[in-house]
């Protein structure tokens, strides 16, 4: 045991690392800097949760071997670590550990609240991505305990982001949302969305009605045309809620393709990223003003973040018309169903489409499905939405093992704790 500690001591493993561009906490008395840091590695998060999100899914693909790991379910995914869940997990803990030296030490009510946003958001992910991980909710994590090392269960994340959460909206307001910086508004927007994805209907409704009916207030509203969402000059427009922000003038610790490349087919090993399941999806919805935004069939890529400006792209985190649709659908499910069509036909009218003639509970809860594969292709969005719903098998058209409903955590993760940090199931 004795020498496992003194590993654990001196092995690099992700949860026990200072950021490396940051003064120790010992020696700041501004940490405005390290909640800068919290934001910054987000952005390695952003483009593994793209290809997470539609590559895994029906709505792009992979081409050149082992990329399409991603397009079969077994344990292949694990070759896929040092471009994807490697970079992913290590900057969501790096992350993690700048928001606690934050919320530990700051004496500033706003940056604490900012920060135990940022770390809400970075779990969120993680749990969403690998089901149990570990928890570390301190900025000096003990190097001769391994207990912080062992994965937690799902529950135990969620109610540590609930927590963060409900603490991050008492503490903010909408008074600087231009900025692009955490906001109660982002803070309610996700916690509406961890309950959704937690199955939480009853407590998703309050939290993404307050969203959508005080959106306005807050100056955010839907843009009229879908295209000005996306694009460098729409950064931070009235419909974005929070998103990374991404800029080619600041070096990434991501050192790979980026999202925007992937979907519009620029990376080698996906020239032709468009799955033709999507491309049907658009034609049952004729006259869809999304699908010329969304879908290039003579390219078979995605022209939704255009290649001009492609590393100034920001990362769209929650969007008013994400939020819209989650709120239909937990209206929906807590009986509600002429008041989810309301929200449900407030984006198929921006979408250029009649109002939906879902009747039954069970039609609506499709069309909302339906809808939200629409809205949010190449967002990252698709494969979660299928999880959460349990229509993997459904919309795939295979019968796909639940084990393989997650991603495999970092070999080298596993490694460097000695097996206290355990694999996924399948890997």
């Amino acid at each position: 045991m004795l020498g496992v500690l003194l590993c654990l001591t001196a092995c690099d493993n992700d949860l026990d690392q200072f950021p490396t561009n940051i003064a120790s906490s010992d020696s700041l008395e501004d940490y405005a800097g390290v909640l800068n840091a919290a934001y910054f590695y987000q952005h390695g998060s952003a483009t593994p949760m793209a290809v997470m999100g539609d590559f895994r899914a029906d709505n792009a693909r992979m081409e050149e071997e082992p990329y399409p790991a991603f397009d079969r379910f077994n344990g292949d995914l694990v070759d896929m670590e040092d471009q994807f869940f490697g970079p992913f997990y290590t900057a969501l803990y790096k992350s993690i550990l700048s928001a606690n030296n934050v919320i530990e030490n700051s004496s500033s009510t706003s940056e604490v609240g900012e920060a135990k946003f940022l770390r809400a958001m970075a779990y969120f992910k993680l749990v969403r991505v690998f089901g149990d991980v570990p928890i570390n909710l301190t900025a000096t994590p003990s190097t001769t305990d391994n207990t912080i090392l062992a994965r937690q269960p799902v529950s135990s994340v969620y109610s540590t982001i609930v927590s963060d959460l409900q603490d991050a909206i008492a503490a903010l307001g909408n008074g600087n949302l231009s900025s692009g910086r955490a906001s109660k508004i982002a803070a309610q927007a996700l916690l509406g969305k961890v309950y959704v994805q937690s199955g939480d209907f009853g407590s998703a409704e309050s939290q993404l009605a307050a969203v959508v009916n005080g959106a306005g207030g807050a100056g955010i509203n839907l843009q009229s045309n879908f295209a000005d969402i996306f694009g460098v000059d729409n950064d931070l427009n009235s419909e974005i809620i929070y998103a990374t922000q991404i800029s080619s003038s600041i070096v990434d610790e991501y050192g790979f393709s980026e999202f925007w490349s992937w979907s519009a087919g620029l990376d080698t090993k996906s020239l032709m990223p468009l799955d033709p399941d999507l491309i049907a999806a658009f034609d049952a919805s004729p006259g869809d003003l999304r699908r010329a935004v969304t879908i290039n069939e003579e390219l078979m890529a995605s022209p939704k973040f255009p290649q001009s400006g492609g590393p100034d792209h920001d990362w769209i985190e929650l969007r008013l018309g994400d939020v819209i649709l989650l709120y239909a659908e937990a209206l929906n499910e807590n009986g509600k169903t002429a008041a989810a069509l309301t929200e449900l036909n407030k984006i198929r009218t921006r979408a250029g489409l009649d109002n939906s003639t879902a009747a039954s509970s069970a039609d609506v809860k499709q069309a909302i499905a339906d809808e939200r594969r629409l809205e949010l292709a190449f967002e990252g969005q698709r494969w979660f939405d299928l999880v959460r719903t349990g229509t993997v098998n459904a919309e795939m058209g295979e019968t796909v093992s639940p084990q393989y409903y997650l991603f495999p955590l970092p070999i080298s993760e596993v490694l460097a704790s000695f097996g206290v940090i355990t694999q996924n199931d399948g890997y």
